[in-house]
């Protein structure tokens, strides 16, 4: 795992490699912990265990592989598993479809690559390396954040980074535009910025979630230096982030409520959906929006009414200064 405290200059360490192996094996350790014989058919067995868990040889058992096999398998000596095995394995340890994917991401990693432009690019049930060169908003997708005037909603591209948002967006999640590009990321927000931690009433939650999805980002492309250098200096500077990542988890929930304590508009109740973008699946939209007639919908139109002046004062402040520089 990428790691190590800053030095003294409090500058963060440099990007760690990402050892696959020990990902592999941390995660398989991770998900025989979380299991008991008894709950996949086992005997409870005699005695108490070294450790809490699935041993080994159940799990083997289970697979229908044997022990020096499975062993190997955790160790990361991954060369020619074949797609029954790995079915097997996700059916032992009761992987979710989004586990299943990780474990294949971990399994089979591909040698880094660039992939051409495409209108409507597949996604990949295999780990791939990150395009180059920064991603963008397309001409359609921003039109459509433009028209959402009263759903706060942003994009985000690879490695959670903010990409695009609309007024309503910027006004209810953080002043985006504000920061610089390399600020402008979901986990780095969620993890150092205080700002960030008192708008979710439950940031606990939202924390877990977002260490899960940089998660599956590294499963997808663990030889992305960008995204090794963002999980190393999350890694250094937050204890909660290192408690989260030692876990393993991987979920997706791309549709849910947040509930908000807005600095400015109160108490907020949102829905939320998380939207692939057709024209690059890379990138997410993900829109918010209160139910008809709340006091967050109410929030919601007040908030949008003072971007809305905001936008109107920059625009006539900007035509005054092109009028000038002609004059």
């Amino acid at each position: 795992m990428p790691g190590g405290k800053p030095g003294r200059s409090g500058k963060p360490p440099a990007p760690a490699v990402v050892d696959r192996r020990t990902e592999l094996s941390e995660f398989l350790r991770s998900r025989r912990a979380r299991l008991r014989p008894e709950d996949v058919g086992l005997p409870e067995g005699n005695g108490l265990r070294r450790v809490p868990g699935l041993r080994r040889e159940e799990l083997a058992q289970l697979t229908g592989v044997s022990v020096a096999y499975y062993i190997r398998l955790e160790q990361g000596h991954v060369s020619n598993v074949s797609d029954a095995v790995l079915e097997a394995l996700g059916t032992a340890l009761r992987l979710t479809p989004t586990e299943r994917d990780h474990l294949r991401h971990l399994v089979r990693p591909r040698a880094p690559r660039i992939r051409a432009a495409r209108p409507l690019p597949a996604r990949s049930s295999g780990p791939e390396a990150a395009p180059a060169g920064p991603q963008r908003v397309g001409p359609a997708c921003r039109q459509l954040l433009d028209a959402m005037e009263l759903v706060p909603a942003f994009v985000l591209g690879r490695r959670l980074d903010v990409i695009g948002w609309n007024a309503l967006g910027r006004a209810v999640f953080g002043d985006f535009a504000a920061m610089p590009a390399e600020h402008r990321n979901l986990a780095r927000q969620v993890f150092l910025d205080p700002a960030t931690r008192a708008l979710y009433v439950n940031w606990e939650g939202k924390a877990e979630m977002t260490v899960s999805l940089l998660r599956r980002e590294l499963g997808r492309y663990p030889d992305d230096p960008a995204l090794i250098g963002l999980i190393t200096e999350l890694t250094a500077r937050s204890e909660e982030f290192r408690r989260f990542w030692a876990r393993h988890d991987i979920r997706d929930k791309g549709f849910g409520v947040k509930q908000l304590n807005h600095p400015v508009a109160g108490p907020l109740t949102l829905s939320y959906e998380s939207l692939l973008v057709a024209a690059d699946p890379e990138q997410v939209l993900v829109t918010h929006h209160a139910e008809a007639g709340t006091r967050s919908e109410a929030a919601l139109r007040r908030l949008a009414a003072e971007a809305a002046d905001v936008a109107d004062a920059v625009e006539r402040t900007d035509r005054g200064a092109d009028q000038d520089r002609g004059d």
